[in-house]
């Protein structure tokens, strides 16, 4: 029984340092296929206060605001934050002014419902 032990434990230990990945020299490109993701993160407040990554913003220049923000080549994601005071119309104002900029990601940031025991 204890050299079934021992080998169980010498099994489990040498397992893990066994497994290896497959050694691959990966040729290189000047064209880069794959877009990077950007992610810009939009927060609206109760004072219905505009913010793209933590910096102030109006809703009259938060295209140019998110445009800047853009890296060119990269695929942009917008996450939308906003408070549940702030009013349907609002949130979809802002939500127009993204898609009219092309970004087809848009997703909306909510808080997981607490369970009630």
């Amino acid at each position: 029984m204890d050299i079934v032990l021992v080998l169980l434990i010498i099994f489990m230990i040498s397992a893990p340092l066994m497994y290896r990945g497959i050694d691959i020299n990966l040729p290189r490109s000047s064209v880069n296929t794959i877009k990077q993701e950007q992610r810009i993160m939009l927060a609206v407040d109760r004072n219905l206060n505009l913010f793209v990554d933590g910096e102030a913003a109006t809703i009259g220049g938060l295209e140019s605001k998110i445009q800047k923000k853009r890296r060119p080549g990269s695929d942009t994601t917008v996450y939308l934050k906003a408070d549940r005071a702030v009013p349907y119309g609002t949130i979809i104002s802002v939500m127009d002014i993204v898609k009219r900029l092309g970004i087809d990601k848009l997703g909306m940031v909510t808080e997981p419902l607490k369970e009630v025991r």
